[in-house]
């Protein structure tokens, strides 16, 4: 597999709409398109090899599940994990001739896209630090009154900042990273220590994402039950995910149900008062 100058271009717009106020900010831009999950099956399309797209955005959306930015602080950057760490990703197991669903596809996926997530982080602050420039002009604008150049502050010259540090640096690093995996391919064996390193580290890299997520989720240890059905189901009934999010939803219904009863059986003397109150206002109401 081989990435030409168009296919890295493509990859370096999609990166750019990932955090541009043009895609509704946050919702459709980094909260859709840039996580992995999508952006495997972008990176698919774009490539030409839809299921591998999707096996290696899968891979990486495990690692980065609970990824959150509080306060605008970037652990890692899910938008050059997606259209970086995936494509370099793609074109590592497709040289290396891995099948794309098996574990050695997956695992080396997860080390390439911890390794461009970090690199990531840098553009990250650097196309925020760049739009600093823009909002000083907005300032300006609204001391003088001009307040119709405001648009321009949030939709257009952000884009100079979206082409420096997010379209130029993903369109090089994706066109020229393809040429460096395919080195490293004959550089670097299959049995070598470095290989087996990689894929040791990303086999472990889920289990941070797993632990982050639980720790937003878990508040008291009866709360892992209802987590580790979904494990149970596929492992015994051997379920795939949308089959086991139909039974989940089943019982996310039933709790549901059981809270709203118990709620409402809290205070019945007030419910039987309210309705009195109700029936005697609308006799009086009948009699007048």
């Amino acid at each position: 597999m081989t990435i030409n100058w168009l296919q890295a271009a493509l990859l370096g717009f999609f990166a750019c709409l990932c955090s541009n106020s043009c895609m509704a900010g946050q919702a459709v831009g980094n909260y859709t398109i840039g996580r992995p999950l999508v952006g495997g099956l972008v990176c698919g399309i774009i490539l030409g090899d839809i299921k591998l797209g999707i096996a290696c955005g899968v891979a990486m959306q495990l690692v980065y599940i609970a990824l959150v930015t509080p306060g605008g602080t970037v652990s890692a950057d899910v938008r050059a994990i997606s259209y970086i760490g995936i494509p370099l990703a793609m074109v590592a197991i497709s040289s290396q001739g891995l099948n794309p669903l098996g574990n050695t596809a997956a695992d080396l996926a997860k080390s390439v896209g911890t390794l461009v997530g970090t690199v990531g982080t840098v553009l990250y602050y650097a196309v925020a630090t760049m739009n600093l420039v823009w909002q000083s002009f907005g300032w300006k604008d609204v001391q003088k009154g001009n307040l119709d150049k405001l648009p321009a502050v949030n939709f257009l010259w952000p884009w100079i900042s979206h082409a420096i540090f997010s379209f130029l640096p993903t369109m090089f690093l994706t066109y020229y990273g393809a040429t460096a995996v395919k080195a490293l391919r004959n550089a670097l064996p299959m049995d070598g220590i470095a290989m087996k390193t990689l894929f040791t580290v990303g086999g472990m890299l889920p289990c941070v994402g797993i632990a982050i997520l639980l720790r937003q989720i878990v508040n008291k240890p009866t709360d892992f039950i209802p987590f580790l059905v979904g494990f149970t189901l596929a492992a015994s009934l051997h379920l795939n995910l949308v089959s086991i999010t139909i039974v989940s939803l089943l019982f996310a219904v039933l709790i549901y149900e059981i809270e709203m009863a118990k709620g409402s059986n809290k205070n019945p003397v007030t419910a039987t008062g309210s309705t009195s109150v109700n029936e005697d206002d609308s006799d009086d109401e009948e009699d007048i």
